[in-house]
């Protein structure tokens, strides 16, 4: 069988993203959601000048005629309404985050002055306008805040309900399952005998899915075509993409290719050109999109992290991840005519960002993973890799 190239596969994959639409959640639900339309202020920010010291508000003229003591007429506090300096001479005290009082236009922190009697004396230099967030200087009103296509995270949550954005429109996620097959998998919570493996896959992409709030459904299905193909079969009417893993290979009991393009689902590609994760199948049905991922542990995370994830950033309208690219720490030789992914261990020497290999026991260590924070992709037509090279690196330790 003809093996496709790992830029062959991406190109594939990135073509078939899908535009699932736009959906309106709570701002408070909003935290690693896409952004479906600019936020836009529905005020200046700040909608006021503000104070942001501690100490007392002063007209510039003052100081500039010479006077460096200030008597106190009343104290302005955030929450409060704006106060006036009635006498240009004098001053008047405010906290962070208060409105800058009529008539003044700079704030002297409490660390430069010291007061006695109700008179404020200043013990330094100042500047017209010190200490003063201007109102509107950050945004005007009805200019956007945050565009569309933004990945949400906290600031963006707080900007929310600064604006007053109580519903939030977000690019709609797709519904996921993931479905297991074999017989030696068994749940988490049992205890499995000699022959036996707990289920860990499922849970490694769930998480991994989680980044994006995506919760997947699983399903676990026993090594029989006809239970295969049934449950793909239903799959298909109530999910936007299945995520199958292992089962995908050419084994006695590997039915899910069979059962996909049996279920009408188009193969795009079956088998990479790469190492780990070679058995890896794609598909499309309509506006379902399959990812028939191997079934050992490390490829199977492998292909969900480099193949998944970019298309579903692509789907969201969102820019492709920078992963950048790392120095290989020492030599390294590889003899297969295949993309290999070396598992590294990441770390910095000054500014240069460093991997150094640390490859385990095959893809089924998939123990390895905590020890290592990424994979360095070097490329097929090579064996031989020199310390010192760069290369793309897919990290998975954010």
């Amino acid at each position: 069988m003809e093996l496709t190239p790992v830029a062959e596969a991406t190109r594939i994959i990135l073509e078939n993203s899908i535009d699932y639409g736009t959906e309106h959640i709570p701002f408070t639900d909003a935290n690693r959601r896409v952004l479906a339309e600019p936020l836009v202020a529905d005020r200046d920010f700040p909608p006021f000048d503000r104070v942001t010291m501690d100490g007392i508000a002063i007209q510039w003229q003052s100081y500039v005629n010479g006077q460096r003591d200030f008597r106190i007429e009343s104290t302005q506090t955030a929450g409060e309404s704006q106060h006036t300096l009635s006498d240009p001479t004098a001053c008047i005290e405010v906290m962070t985050g208060a409105m800058l009082p009529i008539n003044t236009n700079l704030v002297i922190r409490y660390e430069d002055l010291t007061i006695k009697n109700g008179t404020a004396h200043l013990t330094t230099t100042v500047k017209e306008g010190q200490n003063v967030h201007y109102q509107g200087e950050d945004r005007k009103a009805g200019a956007p805040i945050l565009p569309p296509y933004t990945l949400l995270g906290p600031p963006a949550i707080a900007i929310a309900a600064g604006i007053g954005a109580a519903q939030v429109p977000v690019r709609k996620l797709p519904s996921v399952v993931i479905i297991t097959s074999g017989d030696e998998l068994v749940a988490v919570e049992q205890t499995p005998l000699p022959h036996q493996i707990r289920s860990s896959n499922i849970h490694c992409i769930a998480t991994l899915l989680k980044e994006y709030q995506i919760t997947a459904d699983f399903i676990h299905i026993h090594d029989d075509l006809s239970a295969t193909q049934q449950v793909i079969r239903k799959a298909l009417t109530q999910y936007d993409v299945l995520i199958l893993c292992g089962g995908v290979s050419q084994g006695k009991k590997d039915y899910i290719p069979k059962a996909l393009e049996a279920e009408g689902v188009e193969k795009y590609f079956h088998k990479l050109s790469q190492q780990p994760g070679k058995p890896f199948w794609f598909g499309r049905k309509g506006n379902n999109v399959v990812f028939a991922l191997p079934g050992n542990p490390v490829s199977s995370f492998l292909c969900a992290r480099r193949y998944f994830i970019p298309w579903l950033r692509k789907s969201l309208g969102i820019a492709p991840m920078d992963n950048g690219y790392a120095s290989l720490s020492d030599d390294y030789v590889y003899n297969s005519p295949l993309t290999y992914f070396l598992q590294v261990q990441i770390y910095l020497e000054g500014a240069t960002l460093m991997a150094r290999p640390l490859t385990g026991h095959g893809s089924g260590d998939f123990v390895n993973l905590t020890d290592t924070q990424g994979f360095l992709e070097l490329p097929q037509e090579r064996n031989e890799f020199r310390k010192g090279e760069i290369f793309p690196i897919w990290r998975y330790d954010y």
